[in-house]
């Protein structure tokens, strides 16, 4: 069984003001078996989807979680949590017999069960809630017994794994190996028993005098000794008890007791070799203790485990390696969030979920407009870098590095601090758009309210090259295949995904033509290239480079970058570069602008 389905009312960030509606969930969120990973920005709700697991199902590691008012939407007096449970086999059905509800007919029958948790508050106290189980809305009381198939593991985002793996009094280790089957039910049976219970006689012996071992002299024959450390200790001891008690009263050392629960609680876990892990290493010890708790044999209960933070204390390899060691995982269970775009781009798309906007997304074939060999491309190729998108508030695509080492600097020009608004400028390397854009668009409802701009040329060619001859085109069959291909690029534009193309041919020719940027281009176009000559006729020149891709663009464009910072260094009134909305760099300008929210 897992948990296929999770609708949130006014809970938390995820609310309304308006009237309670039983058929809008304010979240309707799909998981799916095996490997979910929730991202987005902070503050985007994706603890408040795990706390919301947490509060109905509770953990094995029995960690205190009550209903508290930060748990309900702004000054709402009622929140509801909805998990529905499918693929359960007779096993785990047999559990919940009487609130099952089935789907399908006959031999196609399919048990499912759905879980509502119910919170209130008035006059600023809360009210106790059961969970109830059913078909129908209200449901009825699932019994002690039927929760306990139901608790989750839980890791804590700040986990101190230390803490978790060493000997001491019902410590997690001790309670994950209690539930495997080589102790569970053989409290009395299991060899680590016997081998304790030797262990207590032995100790008690020693302090009694009465401990016997052999040890071998020079001349090779063995003599049996009883040493006698134990015993002054305790008959010093015992002096001052018969000062204290009277003349033959005496003391007695015991080992704690040899049940298999107490012999668990002294164990401590650490690597062969490695006596002083660091957090690093814990935190990956204390994961694969979990998993083994998840994969327990002896188990007919859910096995969802919630991770908050994977990366916590782990360097990017690691991160790598732990993420890869998961997505293999087949017969459990886990939730997962993040702030990684490592991580992220480790992942199979359809893994991740997308926090934005008080709304969860899942990405697989299912809800986006992603194709298949989108899937594939993205796998193959959504690097570190490109899956910073992931956790934005905007997103810039663009083709090649000139684009994104100048938008940032053309961006705090009109006045947006690209970093201070969340917004990520993505470089693809390539005009294939539509594996990151449809990333964004959605099959159905609710749909995604990220602005993504996307920002390619209109490869229109001002010139053309007829054997060793440059010539330009008419100026007329320009201008209208230029406004025929603008219109063919906007008209991609759907949902949260824009369009911008440049009004003439590349970004270089559009900043050729720009009141702006004009002389900046040419000065850093004649630095770099010093060898052309520019100087007979500068538009000539820059449209052979462009048609042999000659022209260093990445480098034109540093240079045009660090010439727009060092201009804003300047007072306002003595800056030479101010773009005005009639400039054919305009287009870059309504990118950033739509992408920051503006």
């Amino acid at each position: 069984m897992y948990l296929s389905n999770i609708k949130l009312w006014n809970f938390r960030r995820f609310g309304q003001a308006e009237a309670f509606d039983p058929k809008k969930p304010n979240l309707d969120l799909n998981l799916q078996n095996g490997l979910n990973v929730i991202i987005g920005e902070n503050d985007s709700g994706k603890t408040a989807i795990i706390d919301a697991i947490k509060l109905v199902l509770k953990t094995h590691s029995y960690d205190y979680i009550r209903v508290d008012d930060k748990d309900f939407y702004s000054g709402s007096e009622y929140f509801r949590i909805e998990l529905t449970f499918d693929g359960l086999t007779p096993q785990e059905a047999k559990n919940f017999t009487e609130w099952l509800g089935w789907i399908g007919d006959g031999d196609q029958a399919k048990p499912f069960l759905k879980l509502s948790f119910d919170g209130r508050r008035k006059d600023n106290k809360i009210y106790p809630a059961d969970v109830k189980a059913g078909v129908d809305d209200e449901g009825y009381l699932l019994t002690a017994e039927a929760r306990e198939y139901l608790k989750v593991t839980y890791l804590k985002p700040l986990r101190d794994a230390e803490s978790e793996l060493v000997a001491k009094r019902n410590s997690r280790l001790s309670q994950i190996l209690l539930a495997d089957e080589a102790f569970k039910g053989k409290e009395q049976t299991n060899d680590l028993v016997e081998i304790f219970s030797v262990l207590k006689v032995g100790l008690e012996n020693y302090f009694k005098g009465e401990f016997e071992r052999e040890i071998s002299k020079p001349d090779g024959t063995k003599e049996v000794i009883k040493p006698d450390d134990g015993k002054k200790i305790k008959d010093k001891i015992d002096r001052y008890i018969n000062d204290f008690y009277g003349a033959g009263t005496q003391t007695e050392f015991n080992a704690t007791s040899n049940d298999i629960k107490s012999i668990l609680e002294k164990l401590t876990l650490n690597l062969l070799g490695d006596p002083n892990p660091g957090l690093g290493t814990l935190n990956r010890l204390f994961m694969a203790a979990e998993l083994l708790h998840l994969n327990k044999s002896n188990w007919s209960g859910l096995r969802l485990g919630l991770v908050e933070e994977l990366e916590a204390h782990l360097h990017p390899q690691a991160q790598m390696q732990v993420i890869e060691a998961l997505q293999k995982q087949e017969n459990i269970q886990l939730i997962l969030t993040t702030h990684s775009p490592n991580l992220a781009s480790k992942l199979k798309l359809r893994n991740l979920i997308i926090c934005n906007n008080s709304n969860a997304f899942p990405m697989g074939e299912s809800f986006t407009k992603l194709a298949f060999d989108n899937y594939k491309f993205l796998e193959k190729f959504l690097d570190t870098t490109k899956a910073n998108l992931f956790f934005a508030k905007g997103v810039i695509l663009v083709e090649g590095w000139a684009e994104e080492i100048l938008i940032p600097s053309l961006a705090k020009a009109v006045g947006i601090n690209l970093t201070e608004k969340g917004v990520s400028v993505v470089n693809i390397g390539h005009t294939g758009f539509d594996h990151y854009a449809n990333i964004y668009l959605r099959k159905s409802e609710p749909h995604m309210q990220i602005p993504v701009a996307v920002i390619t040329d209109a490869d229109v060619r001002c010139y053309e090259k007829n054997g060793d001859d440059f010539f330009k085109r008419d100026t007329e069959a320009i201008d209208e295949e230029t406004k025929q291909k603008i219109e063919e690029i906007e008209s991609k534009s759907e949902g949260c995904v824009k369009y911008f193309a440049t009004p003439s041919w590349t970004l270089e020719y559009a900043m050729f033509n720009s009141k702006s940027l004009k002389t900046t281009f040419e000065t850093a176009a004649k630095e770099i290239h010093t060898k052309t000559p520019w100087d007979s006729d500068f538009e000539l020149e820059l449209a052979k480079k462009l048609i042999k891709k000659s022209l260093e663009k990445t480098r034109i464009a540093y240079e045009i970058a660090t010439a727009i910072d060092e201009d804003l260094k300047k007072p306002v009134h003595e800056r030479q570069i101010k773009i005005t909305d009639d400039d054919s760099i305009s287009y870059l300008v309504s990118a950033i602008k739509y992408a920051a929210g503006n």
